[in-house]
């Protein structure tokens, strides 16, 4: 049932300046909604007027509970602008990163300033696949398709939620299959090019303003933790605990991928190349980041280590040629994906294919796949195993050679064998 009422307020007297309970001057109104959710608002100081507003609120919600109006008219007369600013505040109370917020929005004001949505209404199907097909025949990849659809279902199933609209208008677009039409898919470097890659940025110039001792020691510590950039970025001497036992590294949640505190154990070789490593620097601050290369971290800047890592590989590809020792060698060696950034197959050697090579390493090292998982941070075995392990030619050929020979000999068998076998029987 509904009823005004004026809600317990507490002023200051002006004239003790004693905190006093008082009634709020202007009269509230409760009623239950055209869900049975008990509801109060603000109304009017009059009460008469009051009581005509909560009438109409009342009245509204029994013809909304009839099915004579539509419970979200009035949201869908408001400019998609005011949804999209109350979509990002939603964005930011959920915790989601300001670096996602930010691009989840620039995504979708670019469909609605292409498209010109101005209301909800707008939104259609059909409209937001004429601005999806287009960035296809600009030449954007798949994985860029499902970028902009990803964002834009995101917005339409929280006006679902919220009730500013009945129905999906994006629900029954598919996305695009990325595998059909990838761009940047990785590599793992082998053994020995991973070696010669440090070698090279140990010996190196400053590329993006690291050291190549600093950048040597940054890619020893991203393949032997599987540390993403931002991760990598986070490390203080604080957080490193390398005289534990066992030594450790932890990674604070606002710095993990899935926003939770990670800890990954270091190898004993890391830890000894570590700290030679920090007594060779000056003493930092505990809690000064120890590789400034993400603008996420306070005092970090952000760097190009796609780039880095591109020069330390065309410096390392370029030592290793030198050392042919004949014209033919040389040539060979020319044609050799060996030390190359990206392979005549199209995979990369960036700086997340270090993340790629810990995993790999996992697995050549025979741990169970539930181990490799826990180890690389996944909530999904499917992802470690296929899309983070690469299984190289010379993995599957020690792989066949491990498989028992097979037998020698007659392997005809007898006749009554071979009776079973055609007739399908047992003897």
């Amino acid at each position: 049932m509904a009823s005004l009422y004026r809600k317990p307020v507490v002023i200051t007297d002006p004239d003790t300046g004693q905190k006093i309970k008082a009634k709020s001057k202007k009269w509230w109104g409760q009623y239950k909604d055209a869900l049975g959710r008990l509801r109060r608002v603000p109304l009017a100081i009059d009460k008469q007027a009051a009581q005509a507003m909560l009438n109409q609120i009342v009245q509204r919600g029994e013809r909304e509970k009839a099915g004579l109006v539509d419970p979200t008219e009035e949201q869908r007369r408001r400019p998609l602008t005011d949804h999209l600013r109350e979509f990002e505040s939603y964005l930011r109370n959920r915790g989601v990163t300001p670096k996602q917020v930010q691009e989840t929005l620039r995504t979708l004001q670019r469909l609605i300033e292409h498209r010109k949505w101005r209301l909800i209404g707008d939104i259609t199907a059909s409209s937001a696949l004429e601005f999806l097909g287009q960035l296809r025949q600009e030449g954007r990849s798949a994985q860029t398709y499902n970028h902009y659809l990803k964002a834009a279902k995101q917005f339409t199933r929280w006006l679902v939620r919220e009730r500013r609209t009945l129905f999906d208008p994006l629900a029954h677009v598919a996305r695009l299959n990325v595998r059909a039409d990838r761009r940047h898919d990785r590599r793992a470097l082998s053994q020995e090019e991973f070696a010669r890659l440090v070698e090279a940025a140990r010996n190196g110039k400053r590329v993006e303003g690291i050291p190549g001792p600093d950048r040597a020691m940054l890619y020893v510590l991203a393949a032997w933790t599987g540390f993403r950039k931002g991760e990598l970025g986070s490390l203080t001497l604080r957080s490193l605990r390398l005289d534990d036992d066992p030594p450790t590294a932890p990674v604070a949640a606002c710095y993990s991928k899935h926003r939770r505190e990670d800890t990954q154990v270091l190898h004993p070789e890391l830890v000894r190349q570590l700290k030679a490593w920090l007594a060779t620097k000056r003493v930092p601050k505990p809690d000064e980041p120890l590789f400034a290369i993400s603008r996420r971290v306070p005092g970090g800047l952000e760097r190009k280590t796609h780039l880095m890592i591109q020069r330390d590989l065309a410096a390392a590809r370029d030592h290793w040629l030198a050392e042919a020792q004949t014209p033919e060698e040389q040539a060979r060696r020319l044609q050799s994906d060996f030390l190359c950034y990206a392979n005549h197959a199209g995979l990369y050697a960036d700086f997340h294919s270090l993340r790629h090579l810990f995993i790999t390493n996992l697995e050549r090292a025979g741990l169970s796949p539930k181990m490799a998982q826990t180890l690389a941070r996944h909530s999904d075995i499917r992802l470690t195993l296929g899309v983070y392990t690469h299984v190289q030619l010379h993995d599957q050929t020690a792989a066949i050679q491990s498989l028992p020979a097979p037998p020698t000999g007659d392997l005809r068998g007898s006749g009554e064998s071979e009776r079973s076998c055609r007739t399908g029987t047992n003897v």
